[in-house]
This record gives C-alpha cells, sequence and structure tokens, in this order.
C-alpha cells in the first residue's frame, strides 16, 4: 500500500506542516490507522476511502482521531490531482466528521472551503496565561481552542510554553495571535496543540476558521494573507465567506513509500 508525505502550506520542502496521506481501497480498522499514524509519527496522518467520485477522509495524530484538520486536507487534495487518483481539473469533495468539505485548485494554490469556528469572549482559565509566559489583550474561546491576543507579533515568536500545563485545559490546543509587522502578512500565530499531543502544529489550517472571524472583525476585511510563526513556518490566504472560511495554501510532496503491514 503507497503512502505520500506532503508539506501543506508552503512551496518549499521541509517547511509547512507535514502530513502522510494514504488512498484506501476500503475502509480500515480504526485500531490499525492508528497505529499507522503513530508509526508515521507526523502531526496528521490523513486516510482517504473513494466513495462514488468523492471521497471519505478522516484525520489521526500520533495519538487519537480529530474532528476537523486543514493541513492534511490540503495534502490529500494534493495527493489526489498529482498521483493521479483525480481530474486536474476537477473539484476534490470530502465527507469527514465536519461534514462536506472541498478543495479546488486556484492556480499555484488550493483553496480549502471550511466551516467557520469563531471564539466568543471568554475569562482565562487559570493557568493559561501563565502556562504561556505571555499578556493578553483579550482572550476568546471557540470550537476546539482557546485564542489569545498578544500584544505584539514578537511576542508571538518569542514564546516558550509550558506545554505540560496546557494540557490540563481540556481543549484540544490554544492559538496565540498578534498583528503583523512582517510585510505583506495581515497577522501572525502560533498554535500549541497540547490536547491532542502535540507541543506546536507547524502550520494548522483549522486555527484560522477562528482565526479569519477574529482578524476580519479587527481589519474590515474578507480577505487576509496570514503566516503561522512556528519554526518551519507556513502561508494561509484567508477568506471570509458568511458561515464559512476559505484557506489557501500551497502543497509539495516530499516523499513516497509503500507500507508492507
Amino acid at each position: 500500500m503507497r503512502f505520500f508525505q506532503v508539506d501543506a502550506f508552503t512551496a518549499t520542502p521541509f517547511a509547512g506542516n507535514p502530513a502522510a496521506v494514504l488512498v484506501l481501497p476500503a475502509p480500515a480498522p480504526d485500531r490499525w490507522m492508528q497505529q499507522v499514524a503513530s508509526e508515521m509519527n507526523l502531526s496528521e496522518t490523513a486516510y482517504l476511502v473513494p466513495r462514488g467520485a468523492d471521497y471519505d477522509l478522516r484525520w489521526f495524530t500520533p495519538a487519537t482521531e480529530v474532528d476537523l484538520c486543514g493541513h492534511a486536507t490540503l495534502a490529500s487534495a494534493h495527493v489526489l490531482w498529482t498521483e493521479g487518483f483525480l481530474d486536474p481539473a476537477a473539484t476534490a469533495r470530502f465527507h469527514t466528521r465536519s461534514g462536506l468539505l472541498t478543495a479546488a485548485r486556484q492556480g499555484e494554490w488550493i483553496e480549502l472551503d471550511f466551516p467557520a469556528t469563531p471564539a466568543a469572549p471568554a475569562p482565562p482559565p487559570a493557568g493559561l496565561l501563565a502556562a504561556l509566559g505571555a499578556t493578553s489583550a483579550w482572550v476568546g474561546l471557540g470550537r476546539f481552542d482557546y485564542l489569545v491576543l498578544l500584544r505584539d507579533e514578537a511576542e508571538v515568536r518569542g514564546l516558550a510554553p509550558d506545554h505540560r500545563a496546557l494540557r490540563r485545559l481540556g481543549v484540544r490546543g490554544v492559538i496565540v495571535t498578534a498583528a503583523a509587522t512582517m510585510p505583506g502578512y495581515d497577522f501572525v500565530s502560533r498554535f500549541f496543540a497540547a490536547g491532542v499531543d502535540i507541543d506546536e502544529d507547524p502550520v494548522t489550517g483549522s486555527a484560522h476558521c477562528t482565526l479569519g472571524p477574529f482578524w476580519r472583525e479587527r481589519l474590515g476585511r474578507d480577505e487576509m494573507v496570514a503566516y503561522q510563526a512556528s519554526a518551519r513556518g507556513g502561508v494561509v490566504k484567508v477568506r471570509v465567506a458568511g458561515e464559512r472560511v476559505r484557506l489557501a495554501g500551497q502543497a509539495v510532496t516530499v516523499a513516497r513509500g509503500e507500507l508492507l503491514c
């Protein structure tokens, strides 16, 4: 069985967020999919199963299955088109635990259609700011994560969180963000996914489903360009459209392999 490793939200190998993608002929046991994801040891492993012209899509971290993942969806669409599973002109349609998601090619970019997950203002839980080692101008809670607005881009980049303390918050993760000072970008972010045993996710599409509505309110624009300031780094174009968020990124295949068991 072939697998592909794709760096998503980047056009440069060894940047962005890596995901493994497997296209299965039929559904596989959950335990096997979790074991393979653990063996791959990437932030996500995506499993695709044909459903007519569409695909069922599931995402697993090395520790658990998740409800929504942007970069592994981007990687999955990239594999379907580049490896000949789907006509390059066709829209990729995925049936997932978060409903129907689609991906379409826009020149060198891939645009995902995802549900918006806006954050409502919320008091910071005990220990959150101390665990981040940060000051905060605003804290909110979305469907999956806390969102923390920090003072500036330098504070976002300089964080060295206590990941063990973040695991006690009882949510998937914590998004930190600030207005960008880098030319060409509107905002920056980082994402600490302690709730799914990932200290820091390199580039997180689903986090931008929360970041998009947040920054739309503050910037007064539907379209923005974001940079996730992890060590690997990645670029996400964000377009807010009502209750949906369009996320555009690039992707590059860095490995093809064969799974023997």
